[in-house]
């Protein structure tokens, strides 16, 4: 078994399994160390768990709940890939931790659910705006309403809701160039995580780390057009971790690369020809 971890807060971590048994190989007994969802992306395997056997494929989310046991099984293919998604008990509490739900095992494959794990992936591989750790939120959440069969009611934010999200985003902007995640922000407007990226995004229309990512696109957008400092340096500066990052983000959403902004800014504006319409943030 292959482990990546890809991202690790206080109450969400977020890892990437690829495990290569052969088929038929022996199984052994392993235990949940705590609430978990995992979404199945390629291959298959089988699941003894709690007296029921699962057969999971791509598309099913395979589910943990702290001290059950549970041991797997490839007597059909050789191996499976998971992107799996740890919380920590203060997430579930926020969600909702109905004990027969969590220990549901394995949930088939579902339209609603596989949606948002094809957004966690490409969240994974950088190919979207979305945080981590809000996309685990999001996944946890649909998981127990679709399980529970209550759904979710949208949130409707109160006034004083909406006037710690405005605040909160604010604080993001002038806060863009250090790291920021959910549980920071979350901190700043004083509730949970969860209920923080609901009331931020029904408000705002995006979530924390969308408004994070764009505030550093600006600006980095507002810099290449006013000074001449290098690519290099306004990138770091504005917040991103790298430049192939900044490179690509930038890209995504100009249509042009920062450096050729940069030139169309300064009066070579065939530039735009070429790109007529900017394609938008995933």
């Amino acid at each position: 078994m292959a482990t990546t971890i890809l991202f690790k807060s206080r109450s969400v971590s977020v890892s990437d399994f690829r495990c290569t048994a052969e088929a038929g190989g022996a199984p052994f007994v392993e235990q949940f160390g705590c609430h978990s969802v995992s979404y199945v992306r390629k291959g298959s395997f089988g699941c003894h768990h709690r007296g029921r056997f699962f057969e999971l494929v791509a598309g099913g989310l395979f589910i943990g709940h702290p001290g059950d046991e549970f041991m797997c099984t490839h007597d059909h293919v050789c191996g499976d890939e998971c992107l799996s998604f740890f919380l920590e008990p203060d997430v579930v509490a926020s969600i909702g931790d109905t004990k027969a739900v969590w220990q549901a095992g394995a949930v088939p494959p579902m339209p609603e659910l596989m949606v948002l794990g094809e957004l966690a992936q490409a969240a994974a591989d950088g190919r979207s705006d979305i945080g981590l750790d809000e996309i685990g939120h999001l996944l946890a959440s649909r998981f127990v309403a679709t399980t529970s069969g209550k759904p979710s009611q949208p949130a409707r934010p109160t006034a004083r809701d909406r006037r710690r999200a405005v605040e909160t985003a604010l604080w993001i902007d002038a806060n863009s160039h250090r790291e920021i995640e959910l549980e920071d922000a979350a901190r700043e407007a004083g509730i949970s995580p969860f209920h923080f990226l609901r009331m931020f995004s029904a408000t705002l229309g995006v979530t924390p780390h969308q408004y994070l990512l764009r505030s550093r696109l600006r600006h980095a957008a507002r810099r290449l057009v006013h000074d001449d400092a290098a690519v290099t340096d306004i990138a770091y500066d504005v917040g991103f971790a790298d430049l192939s990052n900044f490179t690509r983000t930038f890209h995504r959403a100009a249509g042009l690369s920062p450096l050729k902004f940069r030139q169309a800014a300064r009066g070579e504006r065939k530039i735009f020809q070429v790109n007529p319409k900017a394609p938008e943030l995933n």
